[in-house]
């Protein structure tokens, strides 16, 4: 049976995997699902406060949208990221945190990562909801005709995330190290995506330095895909026809390398744990 195949027979499985993922996340807590929204806002009020009002960041005025709210702009990007390195981090440690259970029973493992991906989805949506709510409300309502759109890349935005996590999944079977590396790699990952600053920065020092820079820094797959976002949602725009199609050629690339790599090295998972 093709690894295709094997996953939808066992798609009631992956169902399950995500509900438990989901409920275990928040349990015997207070607060609930209402924690997934703390981090967001923790990093909205720092780096606001660093870049808008200490360092004076200021992104370009909202064509057409008209918006000129920074913790508004930065949260376009900064959604999209967070579920983009939940995802790559949860994902990766998804199979040798499951050892036992691989060990005692066969069942399709691509659920795993792939269950990584639906629960985390499940609260980026709840997130992404929230700031559609106050896209709304501070720009009028500009947002409506593009929300297909905004699913539409939530969805390329997932597969890159969980090709990305499926290919480090089965690194980590063979060199555990990677965990760490990754974490860093994350880290640095993040300052060099214009999310907590506008493209308006790198373009300027690829003016004074030559454009070889911009070229290079938009090789960067998240920079697509956080400047789609903030054209659809932020600046309620077509988003630019290239940006469009390198995200679209990240997604599927990705996610097809990703289940190449893990169909391939699957079946050799409980020895190799």
């Amino acid at each position: 049976m093709s690894s295709l195949a094997e996953l939808w027979a066992s798609r009631e499985l992956l169902a399950n995997l995500v509900l438990r993922d989901v409920r275990s996340k928040y349990r015997r807590t207070v607060l609930g699902q209402l924690w997934s929204l703390v981090n967001p806002l923790a990093s909205m009020l720092v780096y606001t406060l660093v870049y808008a009002v200490i360092l004076r960041a200021r992104p370009e005025v909202g064509d057409p949208s008209g918006l000129d709210i920074y913790p508004l702009w930065l949260m376009c990007g900064l959604l999209p990221w967070t579920f983009f390195s939940r995802v790559v981090n949860h994902g990766l440690a998804s199979i040798t945190s499951n050892a036992q259970l691989i060990k005692k029973v066969y069942f399709p493992r691509m659920n795993l990562p792939f269950a990584v991906t639906g629960s985390t989805g499940f609260t980026w949506l709840n997130e992404m909801g929230l700031l559609v709510v106050f896209l709304i409300i501070f720009g009028g309502g500009g947002i409506l005709p593009w929300l297909p759109l905004v699913v539409g890349q939530m969805l390329l935005l997932a597969l890159f995330a969980t090709g990305v996590s499926m290919t480090l999944a089965i690194v980590t079977v063979h060199f555990r190290d990677i965990q760490h590396f990754t974490t860093i790699a994350l880290q640095l990952w993040l300052y060099l995506t214009p999310i907590i600053y506008p493209l308006s920065l790198v373009e300027r020092a690829a003016a004074s330095h030559g454009e070889w820079l911009l070229t290079l820094y938009r090789l960067n797959p998240m920079e697509r895909f956080v400047s789609v976002f903030r054209d659809l949602m932020y600046d309620n725009r077509w988003p630019a026809l290239d940006d469009t199609l390198w995200s679209f050629g990240w997604a599927v690339g990705m996610f097809l390398v990703g289940f190449l790599v893990f169909s391939r090295n699957e079946k050799r998972l409980a020895v190799l744990l």
